[in-house]
């Protein structure tokens, strides 16, 4: 059961993908969610940091896509200055969000990279739809909302089930 919440790559940060081995994996589409992924959960813009990683991301040719649980006015703050499409109140893990991102790439799920910091929601429903999932630790834990710490406490249970059959090796975490 708990082996759906296992991504496929485990990174500290999105710094340390390596964009390149995504590539020649055929995949070109980025779906991200966007507290504690790509800035911590109170941060309204993104970081010079990030809009560089962004500009690289976009250099390679990927497309890419934020899908976040928060409300609209939230999201949009973020995103517009980017000029990057996004998904609003998506209620991960459910497949609508993700079916409405990969429409928003015009890619098909083979071709597209899901990154997110949180086992419940986004490698869930990321392998739900057959995304390549990606798993973050989260930037800032202690500005997580009621519902990610109920999530966390979930993951919690989970990681000690999935080390307990030799499926999450602690050093395993790489780019």
């Amino acid at each position: 059961m708990f082996e759906r919440l296992l991504p496929q790559m485990r990174v500290n940060t999105i710094y340390d993908i390596n964009l390149h081995a995504l590539k020649e994996q055929g995949i070109i589409g980025i779906i991200t969610d966007l507290d504690n992924t790509l800035v911590g959960a109170r941060e309204p813009l993104a970081t010079p940091e990030l809009v560089k990683w962004l500009d690289d991301v976009r250099d390679l040719g990927f497309k890419v896509v934020i899908v976040s649980n928060n409300h609209e006015s939230r999201v949009s703050k973020f995103a517009k200055p980017l000029d990057i499409p996004f998904v609003h109140a998506a209620r991960k893990p459910a497949n609508r969000p993700f079916v409405r991102a990969l429409d928003t790439l015009g890619l098909p799920a083979e071709k597209a990279a899901v990154i997110g910091d949180q086992m419940m929601t986004d490698v869930l429903g990321g392998r739900r739809m057959g995304l390549f999932t990606i798993l973050v630790k989260p930037i800032a834990p202690k500005d997580e909302g009621i519902m990610t710490r109920f999530n966390r406490m979930i993951e919690k249970i989970a990681l000690s089930r999935l080390r307990k059959k030799g499926l999450w090796p602690e050093e395993e975490r790489h780019s």
